[in-house]
């Protein structure tokens, strides 16, 4: 236990850091292209200048900081030009990993994507009557929870991280449209309903084209 200490407590502090980081720039706190000065966020945020620089390099490999040699760090640029290249990659990624999972796929993995469904359910309907940041987190994970669900079979650790890191690269966008209320929770309900239909059908042609459809679509508000 007297080993191996004081890297335990480094990685600690380095998680609670990048949390607090990536929900300030999911709810435009830290606005697109801002430059992060480790002075200025220490001030803010806490830790040490070597936690907030792991913290940023962190940040920056999941594409939500962007590190050059001689400028420093900055926040991701939040163009239209980035949402449709996450969103094809989202497209491509997540096509991928549930073709993989509807054939490797067994019973209790069908389990799991209609307990994420009904999670998601659940939180969809709380958030559109309370949209406290506290509230928008909880449901944007729990849709989170659910395309990571339908991906989960694939048994790709390669591909799960991609899907991760996409999808939690869309999520600030998303939440603008939350915020501003702009998005069609009825479509959205119906389209993953079909989705989670086809899925549990195992019928590939249609799963895969409405993942395709409901992640084209979810931000094109």
């Amino acid at each position: 236990m007297l080993f191996g200490s004081k890297h335990d407590e480094d990685e600690t502090v380095v998680a609670m850091l990048a949390s607090a980081l990536r929900r300030d720039i999911s709810f435009g706190v830290l606005l697109p292209d801002q430059k992060l000065k480790l002075n200025a966020l220490r001030v803010r945020y806490g830790g040490s200048n070597h936690s907030m620089r792991e913290t940023l390099r962190l940040l920056s490999a999941e594409g939500l900081v962007a590190a050059t040699a001689q400028r420093g760090f900055r926040v991701t640029s939040a163009t239209e030009e980035d949402l449709q290249d996450i969103l094809f990659m989202r497209v491509q990624v997540e096509k991928m990993a549930l073709e993989k999972s509807l054939r490797l796929g067994d019973v209790a993995w069908e389990g799991r994507v209609l307990a994420a469904h009904h999670s998601m359910r659940h939180r969809e309907v709380l958030v559109q009557e309370d949209l406290s940041d506290l509230a928008a987190l909880a449901w944007d994970n729990a849709c989170r929870d659910f395309f990571f669900s339908l991906c989960e079979a694939s048994g790709s650790p390669r591909l799960l991280d991609m899907q991760q890191k996409f999808y939690d690269q869309s999520r600030r966008f998303r939440l603008t449209l939350l915020r501003e209320g702009r998005l069609d929770f009825q479509d959205r309900t119906a389209q993953h309903h079909a989705l989670l239909e086809a899925v549990l059908a195992r019928d590939l042609s249609t799963a895969l084209g409405g993942l395709e459809r409901l992640i084209t679509s979810e931000l094109q508000a």
